[in-house]
C-alpha cells in the first residue's frame, strides 16, 4: 500500500492512497471459494455448484465487500501510522493513476484538535445559592393547595387564576380559518394558553356574555400562515368558575402520603424534598456557570464535521419532538439548520474540553460515587431500595449517570481553580413558578 498525506487546514488532512489490484483480487478469490462450501443453487448440491456460476451470481456483491474493506483497511492502517485520532467520518474520493490498475483513492479528514485547558485563577463562577426555610415550605403547600383546587361557578366577571369555558370564532377580513374556532373551550385565565389578546379580551367578561375583538398574530406565530395577520374574534363565555383551595388540615396531608395526616410530618416531608429539588435545582446552575468559565478560558479549532453531525443530531431531535407535540412536520417548513448550529457548536467543543480535563486530571466516575447518585436520586420514590436494583441491574442506565457524575468531578474541578462568587437565586426564579 501506498501513500502520502498533506495538513490541508488547522484539523483537516488529506491522505492518497494506493492498493495493489492484485491484493484486492486474492482476496475476492479467497471470498468466493469460501461461499461455494456452503452456497446452495438449484440442481446441484451445497459445495458442488461450479465457480463460474458462483462469480456470476455474487462477484458484484463480494467485490464490493472487499473494496470497502480495503479501503477501511488501508485509511485505518495510515492514520494508525501517523497516530492522528480521526474525528468524524473521512470523505472518500477516487483517484485515477496513470498506467495502472491499482485502487487509488483521497481521503480527507479532520483530526482531534490539542487542547491547553486556560488558566482559571481569573476566572469567575457563579456559585448558585438559595436556603429553604418556612416562608419557601409556604410557598410550595400553596401551590400544591393550587394543584388540588376545585372549582365552582361564580357570577362575577373573570380575572386571573379563573377557569373559562368559552367558544370562538376567529377570521381574517371575514373568512375563519383554519384552527381559529373552538366550542367548549376551557382556558385558565392568566396561564398563557393562550395569545396575551385573547386573555385580556376575556378578563371581566361573565357567563353568558359575547365580545368581538381584534387580535393580530406575532410575527414569529408558531403557524406560519397566520404569522403577523390581523384577525377577529367572535367570544362567548359559557361559563366562569374561580378555585376553591383545600384547607390545609389532616385530610391534606394524608392526600400527600401522609398516612396519620399530621401537618408536622407533612412539612418536614415537603421540606425534605423540596430541599433535593433546590439542591439538584443550584447544581445545575453552578454547573452552567462552570462551564460557561472553562469554555471561556480556553481557546482551540473545533472539528467541522462533529459540529455538522451534532447540528444535524439537534435538527432531528426538534423534528421528533413537534412530531410528539401534535405538529405534521411533513408538511410544515423544514427548520434550518442554521438555527441548530450555535448550540452544536458549544455542545461538541464543551464534550472536547471536558473530555481533556478528564482524562489530564484523571476525573473519571468512581464507582462508589455512582452509587452514591443512585440513592440521591431514588430518595425522591416511594420505594427507594426498588429504585436503586433497578438502576444497579443495568449498566446502561448507570452509564447515563456516569455522565452526571463527571460534569460533578469537572465542575468541583473548575470551582477549585476559579474565583467562586456565592450568587443569591430567588426561589420562585430557580423553581419556574410565579407567585399569584
Amino acid at each position: 500500500m501506498q501513500q502520502t498525506m498533506d495538513t490541508t487546514g488547522a484539523l483537516e488532512r488529506k491522505i492518497d492512497l494506493t492498493v495493489p489490484a492484485a491484493a484486492i483480487e486474492r482476496e475476492v478469490q479467497t471470498r468466493l471459494a469460501k461461499l461455494a462450501r456452503n452456497v446452495k443453487m438449484p440442481g446441484f448440491r451445497p459445495g458442488k455448484v461450479p465457480m463460474k456460476m458462483i462469480a456470476a451470481t455474487y462477484g458484484a456483491q463480494v467485490q464490493s465487500e472487499v473494496l470497502n474493506d480495503k479501503i477501511g483497511e488501508a485509511f485505518n492502517s495510515a492514520v494508525s501510522a501517523s497516530k492522528l485520532r480521526v474525528a468524524g467520518s473521512p470523505k472518500l474520493e477516487p483517484r485515477t493513476v496513470e498506467g495502472s490498475n491499482d485502487l487509488a483513492f483521497s481521503a480527507t479528514f479532520e483530526v482531534f484538535p490539542e487542547i491547553a485547558v486556560g488558566d482559571l485563577s481569573g476566572v469567575e463562577v457563579q456559585r448558585a445559592v438559595c436556603p429553604i426555610g418556612d416562608a419557601e415550605i409556604d410557598s410550595t403547600l400553596e401551590i400544591m393547595r393550587k394543584q388540588r383546587a376545585a372549582y365552582e361557578d361564580v357570577a362575577r366577571g373573570a380575572t386571573e387564576g379563573d377557569v373559562v369555558v368559552v367558544d370562538f370564532k376567529g377570521s381574517i377580513d371575514g373568512v375563519p380559518f383554519d384552527g381559529g374556532t373552538a366550542n367548549d373551550f376551557t382556558l385558565t385565565v392568566g396561564q398563557g394558553r393562550m395569545l396575551p389578546e385573547f386573555e385580556a379580551a376575556v378578563v371581566g367578561m361573565t357567563a353568558g356574555s359575547t365580545k368581538t375583538f381584534p387580535l393580530t398574530f406575532p410575527a414569529d406565530y408558531t403557524a406560519t400562515s397566520l404569522a403577523g395577520k390581523a384577525a377577529e374574534f367572535a367570544v362567548t363565555v359559557k361559563k366562569v368558575q374561580q378555585p376553591v383551595l383545600p384547607p390545609l388540615d389532616s385530610a391534606f396531608a394524608k392526600s400527600l402520603g401522609v398516612a396519620d395526616g399530621d401537618l408536622d410530618k407533612m412539612r418536614a416531608e415537603v421540606k425534605a424534598n423540596l430541599e433535593r429539588e433546590v439542591a439538584s435545582r443550584l447544581k445545575a446552575r453552578t454547573r452552567d456557570s462552570a462551564m460557561t468559565a472553562l469554555l471561556g478560558a480556553t481557546s482551540f479549532e473545533v472539528p467541522k464535521s462533529l459540529v455538522d453531525e451534532e447540528t444535524q443530531r439537534l435538527s432531528e431531535q426538534a423534528r421528533r419532538d413537534l412530531t410528539a407535540r401534535g405538529v405534521d412536520t411533513d408538511k410544515a417548513p423544514a427548520l434550518p439548520l442554521d438555527l441548530f448550529a450555535p448550540q452544536a457548536e458549544r455542545r461538541v467543543r464543551l464534550g472536547l474540553l471536558v473530555g481533556e480535563v478528564v482524562r489530564a486530571h484523571g476525573l473519571q466516575p468512581r464507582p462508589d460515587q455512582i452509587r452514591k447518585l443512585v440513592e440521591e436520586m431514588a430518595q425522591s420514590y416511594e420505594r427507594p431500595q426498588e429504585v436503586i436494583n433497578w438502576y444497579l441491574s443495568d449498566r446502561k442506565r448507570l452509564g447515563e449517570l456516569e455522565g452526571t457524575a463527571l460534569e460533578e468531578n469537572v465542575t468541583r474541578w473548575v470551582l477549585e481553580k476559579a474565583k467562586v462568587v456565592d450568587t443569591p437565586v430567588a426561589f420562585d426564579e430557580l423553581m419556574g413558578h410565579t407567585q399569584r
